[in-house]
């Protein structure tokens, strides 16, 4: 975050996100307090509740599974550091505002309600497990000081290219990504399309190749800004997230720039919340 703010002068910078569980929220709350030093009114904190992805990582971190229980009781910790409601000090955040940004699927949107925070949520490949759960934010929802109404950003997979072939083969990579991390408990770097269109997948494997590719949206600019637009609308989120990794870099970026094109983003505007991931 520090060096993508630091390259930077107008656009917010988030985390998507630390993973409370693994942290202890005395250090998160003086990393940030310092970001909101260094770039004043730029930084949002998104906070998520995972522990490490596999035994090994966990041992490392020194976290078990059940860590993850006390998430709401972190959070108060964390935001307590930045309005002073703790016995100890935490210098660098006192009396700073970082927006917090609370990453959730499923039931963790009701933590973002009891705690009044923004919520970040993942369209589910199901989008109607992702819509009752914004309802059911909205529902719960208790005003705070982070905010006074409920703020639903809604973070989808989307790709764009010239035509609606090549963008099919832009979220292959990623997809094939998340199949090893299921089934090796690793992420390892990313292959070109085509050699993960010629393997020979196991059922396993394709099970949850298929799942991977049924949350994600593309096609040309105009068709994935159209998708994007309807997502929005059935969902009546304040903001979208986009996501997309693939195997080459400047394919994700033309991917972007097309998307801006298409949504009638100019190079000032592109801060915009409405299409513009954040950071």
């Amino acid at each position: 975050a520090s060096a993508v703010a630091s390259a930077t002068s107008r656009i917010r910078v988030g985390t998507g996100g630390v993973m409370l569980p693994n942290h202890q929220p005395l250090v998160v709350a003086e990393q940030f307090g310092v970001l909101e030093s260094l770039f004043p009114g730029r930084i949002d904190m998104g906070l998520g509740r995972s522990v490490g992805f596999t035994d090994g990582v966990r041992k490392a971190l020194g976290v078990g599974k059940d860590a993850a229980e006390r998430f709401g009781e972190q959070i108060t910790e964390l935001l307590g550091y930045f309005d002073g409601g703790n016995t100890v000090r935490a210098a660098p955040a006192e009396g700073l505002r970082v927006p917090a940004f609370l990453l959730a699927i499923g039931t963790g949107a009701d933590l973002a309600a009891r705690h009044g925070l923004p919520l970040v949520i993942g369209v589910h490949r199901d989008e109607s497990r992702t819509l009752a759960a914004i309802e059911r934010y909205r529902a719960a929802f208790r005003p705070s000081a982070q905010a006074l109404e409920p703020y639903v950003v809604a973070s989808v997979n989307a790709a764009a290219a010239a035509t609606a072939e090549q963008a099919e083969t832009l979220q292959i990579p990623e997809a094939w990504a998340t199949v090893r991390s299921r089934t090796h408990g690793v992420f390892a770097p990313m292959i070109p399309a085509a050699d993960v269109l010629a393997r020979d997948m196991t059922e396993r494997e394709r099970t949850f190749y298929d799942e991977a590719r049924a949350s994600q949206l593309r096609g040309t600019a105009e068709e994935t800004a159209r998708a994007l637009a309807g997502l929005a609308a059935r969902t009546g989120a304040d903001e979208l997230l986009l996501t997309l990794n693939t195997y080459d870099p400047a394919d994700r970026l033309d991917s972007y720039r097309r998307l801006a094109r298409a949504a009638g983003l100019t190079s000032r505007a592109v801060k915009s919340p409405s299409l513009a991931g954040r950071s």
